[in-house]
């Protein structure tokens, strides 16, 4: 049987509103990504990156075209349909780290894990949050982690429901260059451990170099 795509994007497009003149912000953007890939999406700030990241998501409608995720058609889906197609295939890495503060350690891997109904969700949190260097600081808060430790805890926490696909966007731009590397690396062990999917949304080539593939946007459009 022929392997599917994890993503295949259509003649996607997005135009808002700006002050009552359409502004274009991405045009015909059409790739697909199979099983087990790396790929970098580059480009400079404001050319697209973070908008097609959140399309990719079914964070955000195009204007045109579309998005399949796993097979399904996200512009088929409600929103909640498309919560749910999120927390079965879908890990996150975000810039901004995206914890909840009033979460530990632990209880930000947890959610995913019990979100998506997987047992032992406890047990699975800890074995991960000592896979990234942090098994001693389980009941820790966010405000009491540094930058590189709320990282760690951050892609914990995306690969920890065995996710097809994660979706990383900037993920080392709020740390120093040492912790960055440092993050950097962990990510691209624990993906190629797991078998993962990896679509990554970074300015810094040498990051992008690391990919098996770099996909180029200039001004909202695809480069071939």
């Amino acid at each position: 049987m022929a392997v599917k795509p994890v993503v295949e994007v259509s003649g996607l497009g997005k135009t808002v509103d700006n002050g009552g003149e359409p502004l274009t912000i991405l045009q015909d953007i059409s790739f697909s990504v199979m099983p087990g890939e790396t790929v970098a999406i580059v480009g400079a700030s404001g050319s697209g990156k973070s908008t097609l990241l959140g399309l990719l998501a079914g964070l955000d409608a195009p204007s045109v075209g579309g998005v399949r995720l796993d097979g399904v058609a996200l512009n088929d889906l409600d929103e909640d349909q498309r919560a749910a197609l999120r927390g079965r295939l879908l890990g996150f890495v975000f810039q901004s780290f995206q914890l909840l503060p009033a979460l530990s350690a632990l209880e930000n891997v947890m959610l995913p894990l019990e979100l998506s109904g997987l047992p032992g969700a406890t047990a699975a949190a800890q074995e991960w949050l000592a896979r990234v260097g942090l098994g001693h600081r389980l009941k820790h808060y966010p405000k009491h982690l540094s930058g590189g430790e709320q990282q760690r805890v951050a892609l914990a926490r995306a690969f920890a429901p065995n996710p097809q696909l994660v979706l990383a966007d900037e993920p080392t731009g709020n740390l120093d260059a040492a912790t960055g590397q440092q993050i950097i690396d962990l990510m691209f062990d624990l993906n190629a451990r797991q078998g993962t999917t990896l679509l990554l949304v970074t300015h810094d080539e040498a990051i992008a170099a690391r990919c098996g593939r770099i996909l180029r946007i200039q001004s909202g459009r695809l480069l071939t």
